[in-house]
């Protein structure tokens, strides 16, 4: 099994140095334009065999790119315009269907290449030397350059990760060179002996993240400081777009990325925060696909201000970013994250398993059982409802050897057979371990611990011995 990251690597470089990566950029982000304005003009071409053949002699002629080089650019230009033919496809399914009224116009005019980050091939473009040193190929040949980045990165790389392509990115602001490696490490294929603690994770607004173990350990992550600052940037841009002036689009451009940055930094502190609590876990993470569409309010001029400021939050929503991030940490700290089922998390009552939309007054953070009158954090009883859930994929795991990493949406009896388990989870009140503080007898305390396993469990399916490991 394989996990993928980037290495940000620093780049120390002359002022010739510079001047040379930054003609290089350049000329590739020329040739870019160049070749998107040939497979516009040949019937927007995604082919990237035909856009190679056409343009390779001009590229080499006029931009004076390498060879190798000189190949990477039609291999991204057609891989453009093959997602651009996706979205038109896309949007023409979605005229049909009556869900639109507005034509895709992606493919108008030949796409713009602004961006002056350029693709390097490990082994053929660049190529790292001893003495922490990277060889990278410019348009005057090539220069080897130090370099810094992360200890665990450069450590990966010095002892022999896969490598494979790179891109030379330009800090503008900085005026700082950076080259972006993609490294893959080998991890050992996970079994229900290394991952015998289960955590489930609730996502939201509010609250970024809320986490609960089969033991009762609850974490919450708040996004209050989040949610204050993009509405801030919301209403700057709305005034500085408003006002038009030149100065008011320089201070545009200034601004740009700053509510994307605080987000990305926000997940990774959430997402490294729960990874290092909860190391050789099980975690399971809502299946939100589709999420934005289910949801959505009216829109257009029909939609009233309220619907229209909901929509926009939604949108902003950034949890798969958040899942993604744990997805790949939890990899590299013998964790794993699987999908789970989402449906009714917070508004099923994970004591007595009475589930109705008045279990959450006003749709707010408060959760009131209208059966059993039990009370919580609904947050946090979607955390346990999914902890529960993601219990029973492991026991599912145990027994069959098998794991499903992500639910089967496709199949409606599949679903509907799910959903019937899960009715029948329960929460034990005794789950937290501080119950059986006051225990001085270690046979009772396991014995009262077992119990509670098995309660937490369906009746037809027994707690094995591999999994009472986890006991203490």
């Amino acid at each position: 099994m394989k996990t993928v990251m980037t290495a940000k690597l620093k780049l120390h470089t002359t002022p010739a140095q510079f001047q040379l990566l930054r003609a290089t950029q350049l000329a590739y982000r020329d040739a870019l334009n160049s070749v998107s304005r040939y497979a516009f003009e040949h019937g927007k071409i995604s082919n990237a065999v035909r856009l190679q053949e056409g343009t390779y002699d001009e590229i080499r002629t006029r931009f004076h790119l390498p060879s190798q080089m000189t190949c990477s650019v039609p291999r991204q230009v057609g891989a453009t315009y093959k997602a651009l033919w996706t979205k038109v496809k896309q949007n023409a399914q979605a005229r049909l269907a009556g869900k639109t009224r507005k034509r895709y116009k992606g493919l108008d005019q030949p796409p713009t290449f602004v961006s002056p980050t350029l693709t390097y091939q490990y082994g053929k473009d660049y190529s790292f030397k001893k003495g922490q040193q990277v060889s990278i190929l410019t348009l005057a040949g090539r220069v080897v350059l130090p370099y810094t980045g992360y200890d665990e990165h450069t450590a990966l790389i010095q002892k022999g990760a896969e490598i494979g392509s790179a891109k030379l990115w330009y800090d503008k602001p900085r005026k700082q060179f950076y080259v972006l490696v993609s490294l893959k490490q080998a991890i050992a294929d996970p079994t229900p002996e290394t991952h015998k603690q289960v955590v489930g994770m609730d996502v939201g607004m509010r609250y970024l993240a809320v986490t609960s173990t089969a033991t009762g350990e609850t974490t919450f992550h708040s996004g209050k400081r989040l949610v204050a600052r993009s509405h801030h940037y919301a209403r700057l841009r709305k005034r500085l777009q408003h006002k038009g002036t030149r100065s008011a689009t320089r201070k545009l451009m200034q601004i740009s990325g700053r509510e994307r940055r605080l987000k990305q930094d926000a997940n990774h502190v959430v997402s490294k925060c729960i990874v290092h609590t909860h190391p050789g876990s099980l975690i399971g993470l809502e299946d939100l696909t589709h999420i934005r569409e289910r949801t959505r309010r009216k829109h257009g001029k029909k939609a009233s201000r309220k619907q229209r400021k909901a929509n926009t939050a939604h949108s902003k929503w950034s949890f798969a970013e958040l899942h993604a991030m744990i997805a790949y940490k939890a990899l590299l700290h013998k964790s794993m994250a699987i999908k789970v089922d989402a449906h009714y998390t917070s508004k099923a009552c994970p004591r007595c398993g009475h589930t109705c939309d008045a279990n959450r007054p006003n749709k707010g953070l408060l959760f009131v059982c209208q059966n059993c009158q039990y009370t919580l954090h609904a947050d946090l009883v979607g955390a346990r409802n999914l902890a529960m859930r993601t219990l029973l994929i492991r026991q599912d795991w145990v027994s069959t050897g098998l794991l499903s990493v992500a639910p089967d949406v496709s199949d409606r009896e599949a679903k509907a057979a799910r959903l019937r388990r899960y009715a029948e989870l329960r929460w034990n009140p005794d789950t937290s371990s501080r119950a059986f503080a006051g225990a001085s007898d270690i046979s009772q305390t396991y014995h009262a611990l077992k119990k509670r396993v098995l309660s937490a469990c369906f009746s037809r399916i027994p707690a094995t011995p591999a999994f009472l490991q986890e006991i203490p």
